[in-house]
C-alpha cells in the first residue's frame, strides 16, 4: 500500500557526536540488504512517507534526518558534505550494523555518493534522485551558461550573504509558508502533490533553534569533492531516478555527465520534477524495488 496523507511513521533519536540524531524504520526484511532513505535540503524523513510503507514490505527500511535538519539537532556547526558522510556512515556502523543501500534526493543524493566513495564497506548500494554536487570545470547543474555580467552579480549575492543580518532576513523571508508553497510548486511537475502537509512539513523544523545558522552555512561552508572525483573513487551499483521537469537541474545533460564518468550507472526518467519519489512514489517504488533485486 501507499502512505496516506494522514499516515504517521513514529521514529526515535540517536546520539551522535551529543547530539540527537532522528530516524524512523519501518520493516525487519533480511533477503536484502537494508535501504537508508536520506532526504534533500531542508527536507527531512517526512519527505519519504509516499515510500518508507510501501518498500518496507520488501525490505529494511530506514529513513534519517541529516544534521541540521527534520527533527535532528541543529548546532552552530559547519555544515558539509563530509559532516553528513561521517554521520551516515557512523549511523550504519553503529545502528544498522551492516552494509546499507543508500538512496538519497537532492544535497542527500550528494551525501550517499560521498559515503561510498570513502566507506565503501558500509555501502550496498547507491540510488540517486536528483542528485546535487558540481561537476569539475562544468555548470554543476547543467543548465545554461551565464553571461559575465550574471556571474559577477551572483558572486555579489553570495558576497552579501555572507553577512549574518542578511541570512537572517532572506531566512525569514524563505521560511514563510506562501513562498515554500511557491517553490515546490515551481520544483514539481504535479503541483497536487504540493499539499498543505507537505508545506508543513518543510515549515516546521524552520521554527528550530538554530535552524537559520544552517540555512546561512550554505553560503559560507567552502565545496567538497566534486561528483566526478567521487564517482571515481566508487565501486558500488548505482541507480539514478531523474526528473525530468526539475528547473533547477538540466537532467538530461547532467545524466551524461553521470555516465561519462560511471559507465555502470543505471538510470531511468520520470516526467515528475525535482523530488520524484515524493511526486511520482508508486513508479519510484517499483524502480527502486525491481533495481534491488535484481542485483
Amino acid at each position: 500500500m501507499i502512505a496516506t496523507a494522514t499516515t504517521s511513521i513514529p521514529g526515535q533519536y540517536w546520539q551522535w557526536r551529543d547530539r540527537d540524531i532522528y530516524y524512523v524504520r519501518v520493516g525487519d526484511s533480511h533477503k536484502h540488504p537494508p535501504l537508508l532513505l536520506v532526504h534533500g535540503f531542508g527536507a527531512s524523513t517526512d519527505h519519504w512517507r509516499k515510500n518508507i510503507i510501501e518498500l518496507s514490505q520488501n525490505f529494511d527500511v530506514w529513513a534519517i534526518d541529516l544534521l541540521g535538519f527534520g527533527r535532528s539537532a541543529k548546532p552552530d556547526w559547519q555544515y558539509s558534505g563530509d559532516l553528513w558522510r561521517e554521520q551516515l556512515h557512523d549511523f550504519i556502523q553503529t545502528v544498522i550494523k551492516r552494509p546499507a543501500i543508500l538512496a538519497g534526493n537532492s544535497l542527500g543524493g550528494y551525501a550517499c555518493l560521498c559515503v561510498a566513495a570513502e566507506y565503501s564497506q558500509s555501502v550496498a548500494g547507491i540510488i540517486l534522485l536528483n542528485s546535487a554536487g558540481p561537476f569539475t570545470n562544468t555548470n554543476p547543474l547543467g543548465a545554461k551558461q551565464v553571461s559575465p555580467v550574471q556571474k559577477a552579480i551572483g558572486k555579489l549575492a553570495q558576497s552579501i550573504l555572507k553577512q549574518s543580518w542578511a541570512n537572517f532576513l532572506l531566512f525569514q523571508f524563505v521560511r514563510q509558508r506562501s513562498q515554500i508553497r511557491k517553490t515546490l510548486s515551481k520544483v514539481y511537475v504535479d503541483r497536487t502533490a504540493v499539499t498543505d502537509r507537505l508545506v508543513e512539513e518543510i515549515y516546521r523544523p524552520s521554527c528550530d533553534p538554530g535552524a537559520v545558522k544552517v540555512f546561512a552555512s550554505v553560503f559560507s561552508t567552502p565545496q567538497g569533492k566534486k561528483v566526478d572525483e567521487l564517482l571515481q573513487a566508487m565501486t558500488c551499483p548505482l541507480l539514478s531516478i531523474w526528473g525530468e521537469g526539475d528547473p533547477w537541474m538540466n537532467a538530461k545533460a547532467r545524466s551524461a555527465k553521470f555516465r561519462e564518468y560511471y559507465p555502470a550507472i543505471v538510470e531511468h526518467y520520470l516526467p515528475a520534477g525535482h523530488c520524484p519519489h515524493d511526486e511520482s512514489p508508486e513508479q519510484v517504488n517499483a524502480l527502486i524495488r525491481d533495481w534491488i533485486n535484481n542485483l
